[in-house]
């Protein structure tokens, strides 16, 4: 099996399954992810992502199947105990200990991963640094708000330096200023080099730090590409338009335009959504076309559709 491994592959997963009893809930997955990727892990609940995750994390075993790190195979028992280093693994539900200080919690898990005394300050104090919580090394952990919370245990993650990053839904229940700065810091892992694999149903999030994306649906992964490349696949083009007069003139010019696949009225009357199916020139040539035609336009701009829309979309197929 070795050699059907790609040699720029940080994580490849061959057949693998998780089975509970009479549930399947990872079904016959074959992954690979790129080395410094940061990959989006997308699905409804009860999906399999967490599952996925947990396998490679080595905190699950496969029912069958096989898991590689960086080409060597990873097992669950101790035969390869040094792949597990590679790791650092984040679930959604990792429990704090409030009665401890910032510092105290960090050099608990120093300890526990064997980081020699002398390396273990600067190591500490570097994590800190990277999730900016430096000015609360003595605070205790209890007096912590959820953001800087989720930020302690990124650093308890990372704080035995792996190259890969697993994150299981690590921005629930963050508001937007707490999720923002933990975008920030997985930039900053990804651009030291790390991989990353992260879960999230926070798709605006996945949409900015990802570059490539997987899509589970019961147990199944159903699409795994850059997302560079999902969107020019799945990616509708709109052009929204507002208007302050000439509505009849604009409908005229929409339907004499074959750029223009489809239309549509929004709520407040102004605002209309095309489906267009040109380039740059023929975007352009429409809106000239409607300024000659006497329609006063007060705001004319063309989008794609975002990962939410295509994810629904998707989805949708599946079930249907």
């Amino acid at each position: 099996m070795q050699q059907i491994i790609a040699p720029e592959s940080a994580i490849t997963t061959l057949g693998l399954t998780k089975r509970f009893d009479k549930h399947i809930a990872v079904n016959d997955v074959d992954l690979q992810i790129k080395k410094g990727d940061v990959y989006g892990l997308i699905g409804p609940n009860g999906a399999g992502k967490t599952t996925l995750i947990r396998m490679l994390a080595a905190a699950e075993t496969p029912t069958k199947g096989e898991i590689y790190l960086y080409g060597d195979r990873l097992l669950t028992d101790n035969s390869n105990s040094h792949l597990k280093k590679y790791l650092g693994y984040l679930p959604d539900d990792f429990p704090l200990y409030d009665d401890l200080t910032v510092i105290d919690y960090l050099e608990y898990f120093g300890r526990l991963y064997n980081i020699p005394a002398s390396e273990r300050y600067r190591r500490l104090s570097d994590v800190l640094e990277l999730v900016q919580l430096e000015y609360k090394r003595n605070a205790e952990i209890a007096t912590l708000s959820r953001g800087m919370k989720q930020r302690l245990s990124l650093a308890r993650t990372i704080i035995h330096q792996p190259v890969v990053l697993l994150l299981d839904e690590p921005v629930s229940g963050l508001d937007p200023i707490a999720r923002m700065e933990f975008r920030e810091t997985i930039k900053q892992l990804q651009q030291a080099g790390m991989t990353i694999l992260i879960s999230s149903h926070v798709l605006s999030d996945l949409a900015e730090l990802c570059t490539s994306v997987g899509i589970m649906e019961l147990g199944f992964l159903v699409e795994s590409t850059s997302l560079a490349q999902l969107y020019e696949r799945l990616s509708r083009q709109l052009i929204l338009i507002t208007i302050l007069e000439g509505e009849d003139k604009l409908i005229g010019e929409l339907r004499n335009c074959p750029s223009v696949r489809a239309w549509e009225k929004l709520a407040d009357g102004q605002r209309y959504k095309l489906e267009f199916t040109g380039n740059q020139k023929d975007s352009a040539l429409l809106l000239k076309n409607l300024i000659i035609a006497g329609v006063a336009i007060a705001d004319f701009h063309c989008e794609k559709e975002d990962l939410e829309t295509i994810f629904l979309k998707l989805g949708h197929k599946q079930v249907s």
